[in-house]
């Protein structure tokens, strides 16, 4: 049997003293996409930088293994060497340091330090850059610095293309799409979903599965994973709200 790329133990989190993730057990395996859905306050968000080894989020209880190791200790630069990524619901803007720079010097900090010839690094970028309808002018810009929403999002999901990490976390990647927008950022994240990759989709809304067919759908509610299903749980919480799992674990 494969080992897991990431596997989530009994997580405990809390920030500030108030615990927020209250038992989270999660499992992604390599060629997996798995879609977390829940209601804002739910604690999805704090899962995604717990994974990532936010500072301010204390684990009190429970591992997190990437590939069997427990990185738990590690800071957040040395979980993305391992090859851990975050896309942020709200990337934030960086002035002064162009797209082009940045990419360029963390492509080398995940890939081992090795410096990527330029004539080949360049070709990679650009043709990522057209699978994304990212403009060229892109490349002198700083990070995110007067970017749209939807700019924002290609900007993120380009650079995981760069990358290429083992496991994507993406949080509400969705927020502040419109339809066109939403199309191609799906289209850049189904081809990172290969069967050496696992992808943690966090949504609100169903629209985003319409595009990205995830293997497996897991409702989120007070902390911990309630509900785990296929596909077609995504659909049920599209047509009839969280209520329902509400009402269910109240009857359980």
């Amino acid at each position: 049997m494969a080992t897991p790329l990431l596997k989530i133990e009994d997580l405990h989190v809390e920030v500030d003293g108030k615990e927020i993730l209250k038992g989270v057990n999660l499992t992604l395996n390599a060629g997996e996409v798995h879609a977390l859905m829940g209601r804002n306050g739910s604690g999805k968000s704090t899962l995604s930088y717990v994974i990532m080894g936010h500072p301010n989020y204390k684990v009190t209880k429970g591992r997190i293994l990437f590939k069997e190791q427990d990185i738990n200790e590690l800071a957040t630069d040395e979980r993305a060497r391992l090859g851990l990524a975050l896309a942020f619901q709200y990337p934030v803007a960086i002035p002064g340091v162009s797209v082009s720079n940045f990419l360029r010097a963390t492509t080398k900090a995940t890939r081992g330090g090795v410096d990527v010839p330029i004539k080949e690094f360049r070709k990679e970028l650009t043709e990522n850059m057209d699978k994304l309808g990212v403009p060229k002018d892109f490349l002198s810009r700083y990070i995110n610095d007067g970017f749209s929403g939807g700019e924002k999002k290609r900007l993120e999901i380009l650079q995981l293309s760069m990358l290429k990490p083992s496991v994507m976390v993406l949080d509400e990647t969705d927020s502040g799409l419109d339809i066109d927008a939403l199309k191609t950022v799906s289209s850049g994240i189904n081809a990172l979903a290969t069967k050496e990759t696992a992808i943690l989709l966090i949504t609100h809304y169903q629209r985003m599965l319409n595009y990205v067919q995830p293997d497996f759908v897991h409702v989120f509610q007070d902390g911990r994973i309630v509900a785990s299903g296929g596909p077609e749980l995504s659909t049920k919480l599209e047509e009839q709200g969280y209520d329902w799992v509400t009402q269910e674990l109240t009857i359980a």
